[in-house]
């Protein structure tokens, strides 16, 4: 079977597409993120899987769940991915296309997991730092592990920078056995 991204690619495409010739690209990227959020609940999964449902009732099912949140456009979404059994690929759907505007806007979302919490002042020289680096606008999201013992792990797009001590630990662990 093909990778997800792969075949969620076109719907992020068009979905961006559309959102931004509306001019809606926040609706749009808050419409996706309740929809994903939905879609990836361990409940529905099951319950999307169960042939006893038909396609018609999980629509309904998932629709009135999202309440407010869908526009008649999104419940047309959540209708035609589950007429192409799609609709679990919405996370994958909803990263793709926060990627895409991410990239319209010259913006990169970056994830910080760092041993301990970062003050505001780190986190705005690691802002700057990797502005710098990438040539666009950047939005740090920080997390803790105490797990990485010290240092941080930063991942922007497709770029891991692993700068933790558990990870230098390991990689000396391993020179040492070879």
């Amino acid at each position: 079977m093909a990778e997800k991204r792969t075949i969620a690619r076109p719907y992020a495409q068009a979905l961006f597409n559309l959102a931004s010739d509306q001019g809606e690209l926040v609706h749009w990227s808050q419409m996706l993120a309740l929809a994903a959020a939905v879609a990836s609940d361990p409940q529905l999964v099951q319950l999307a899987d169960d042939p006893r449902l038909s396609r018609t009732e999980l629509g309904e099912f998932f629709v009135a769940i999202c309440g407010d949140g869908l526009d008649p456009q999104g419940v047309n979404l959540i209708r035609l991915l589950i007429e192409n059994q799609r609709l679990l690929l919405l996370p994958e759907i909803a990263t793709l296309y926060e990627e895409a505007k991410a990239a319209a806007e010259q913006t990169v979302h970056a994830e910080v997991t760092a041993a301990v919490a970062l003050s505001e002042a780190q986190q705005q020289a690691m802002g700057a730092a990797l502005k710098q680096r990438f040539g666009h606008e950047v939005s740090i999201e920080c997390r803790v592990d105490p797990a990485l013992l010290g240092g941080a792990v930063i991942r922007a797009g497709d770029m891991v920078i692993d700068g933790s001590v558990a990870s230098r630990l390991e990689r000396m662990r391993q020179q040492m056995l070879q």
